[in-house]
């Protein structure tokens, strides 16, 4: 068993090299996923477009060779209609038991740019004291769930899925963006209009590990979700999907269903509040968390 106090500890980049010791201390941390899993996640990061400048997977903690910690990092260029920013989802966090008094130390490095806007989806129930001490705030409280099929709507839509061709305007970086993410295995539509085509993304998820639902992940903006939801809701009910989780703040007017406050909390460090709807080029799709 390595000592902290009697072995050198260093918190440095990951690099190719270390991807399958680094699938195993993955294992270790996060036993509820396969090795396998990591495997096909830390593949999906090695291709995600990483800004210049930026580590393309993380850091480690490294002890006389052998990784002790790791917290990986999903920094992605986001396009909107009118800027370009840059922002980095913190995931999968793990330090070996006793070289934790070090933890503090690969967060840190991980988080020092003060011009980026770092955010953290999955933060566990006993991290967030030390996520919220260590300058992270809440952004989302719960989430509210939307019964898909029972939805009004206040607008008419053909949804199309993203590789059919568009008789609308669209904007093309939200294309690549749909596009994207259906490399991933998720749900990516357009609610096609006479006005434009509007992007939406769902990442499929089970309740319970029984009830199969989805998780929206993307959206210009929730109200667009409300404005469609009955198109939506029709299309993802007729596929077995009846049920929506929204990340939010409250009950969402115009929605039927549930709001459930506490479930799966998200935190902020930096700049800018991350926006409800929008958990593109995260752990939710690349990693499937």
């Amino acid at each position: 068993m390595h000592s902290p106090l009697s072995h050198r500890v260093r918190c440095r980049q990951i690099v190719d090299s270390d991807i399958s010791s680094l699938a195993d201390l993955l294992t270790r941390g996060f036993p509820i996923r396969s090795r396998q899993y990591w495997l096909n996640g830390l593949a999906r990061l090695a291709n995600h477009p990483t800004p210049i400048g930026f580590p393309k997977f993380g850091y480690v903690l490294e002890s006389d060779g052998m990784l002790v910690g790791v917290i990986l990092l999903i920094t992605s260029s986001i396009q909107t209609a009118n800027a370009l920013t840059v922002r980095c989802n913190i995931s999968s966090w793990f330090v070996e038991p006793t070289f934790r008094s070090h933890a503090a130390f690969l967060i840190s490095r991980a988080v020092s740019r003060p011009d980026i806007t770092y955010f953290n989806i999955s933060a566990a129930r006993h991290t967030r004291r030390t996520a919220e001490a260590q300058g992270f705030s809440r952004y989302s409280a719960g989430q509210f769930v939307a019964f898909a099929g029972l939805q009004r709507g206040t607008a008419e839509a053909k949804v199309v899925e993203v590789e059919k061709t568009l008789d609308v305007p669209f904007e093309p970086f939200e294309r690549d963006l749909l596009v994207g993410h259906s490399g991933y295995g998720c749900l990516s539509l357009w609610c096609e209009t006479a006005e434009g085509a509007h992007p939406f993304v769902f990442v499929p998820r089970m309740v319970k590990g029984v009830v199969p639902c989805v998780e929206l992940i993307y959206c210009r903006d929730i109200s667009d979700y409300v404005r469609f939801a009955r198109p939506l809701g029709w299309h993802l009910a007729l596929r077995g999907r009846p049920l929506v989780l929204i990340d939010s703040n409250g009950p969402i007017p115009g929605l039927r269903g549930l709001y459930f406050n506490g479930a799966t909390p998200k935190y902020f460090k930096g700049p800018e509040r991350p926006r409800l709807g929008d958990l593109a080029y995260t752990e939710a799709a690349v990693f499937g968390i």
